[in-house]
């Protein structure tokens, strides 16, 4: 006789869980997050949820939706570096979106991408993890102008710029992929439909944040 399984918990339950883990005692302003989580650490396969805090607690915005990470899963708590292929695992804040379209419905920061825009990735220079726009001596870095649409619409996730540690990695965005399975370099894409809904969600007002790792780290509790 077969042993009984017990069926994996749904993404729905999972999510709420971890944003009614974490502590917010620093950071009590924040009223919007995003949860990004997978199951298996290795795994780019993972599921974004959106959450607004209110009298009654945090409450869930959308239903699930998919969304790709590095190619190589999620890296630890402090173990992301540079080109390892992975996403960082902790809660970081939401920053500026670059946009190729003139205008973007959302109320969050937002700038028209040109092709004089970068992101530098090199770990050497002095402006690692920054954007650059126009000239640079850095050896390598991102064009934020892409000819896919990926970064039509991309948003700096706030991973290791302040302080910027070299060597730690750079160029963490939430952008776009096609269907929201697409493994990315370390990143958070999600489709175009859900991009917009979620941009138009956001507010600065809020203080919104990204939370992001492996279900069972962040169910454990994560250094911030």
């Amino acid at each position: 006789m077969a042993a009984c399984k017990t069926a994996p918990e749904k993404p729905e339950k999972v999510g709420q869980k971890i944003i009614e883990s974490i502590q917010w005692q620093d950071r009590p302003d924040v009223r919007q997050a995003l949860v990004v989580f997978n199951s298996a650490p290795d795994d780019h396969h993972a599921n974004l949820l959106a959450y607004e805090k209110t009298k009654q607690g945090w409450q869930a915005v959308f239903e699930v939706m998919p969304a790709g990470i590095g190619k190589n899963g999620f890296a630890p708590t402090t173990e992301k570096v540079e080109g390892d292929g992975k996403s960082p695992t902790g809660i970081f804040a939401l920053g500026q979106l670059f946009t190729y379209l003139d205008s973007a419905d959302t109320k969050m920061p937002y700038q028209k991408t040109t092709a004089e825009d970068k992101w530098i990735d090199d770990a050497e220079s002095e402006n690692y993890n920054q954007y650059v726009q126009g000239e640079t001596d850095a050896q390598s870095y991102e064009n934020l102008l892409l000819k896919s649409d990926a970064y039509k619409y991309c948003m700096v996730i706030e991973y290791n710029t302040n302080p910027v540690v070299k060597g730690k990695g750079s160029a963490i965005f939430f952008h776009l992929n096609k269907t929201g399975n697409e493994s990315t370099a370390g990143c958070v894409a999600i489709s175009e439909e859900n991009m917009l809904r979620v941009l138009k969600w956001l507010n600065p007002k809020s203080n919104p944040h990204i939370i992001m790792g492996n279900k069972d780290e962040l169910l454990s509790g994560i250094s911030r």
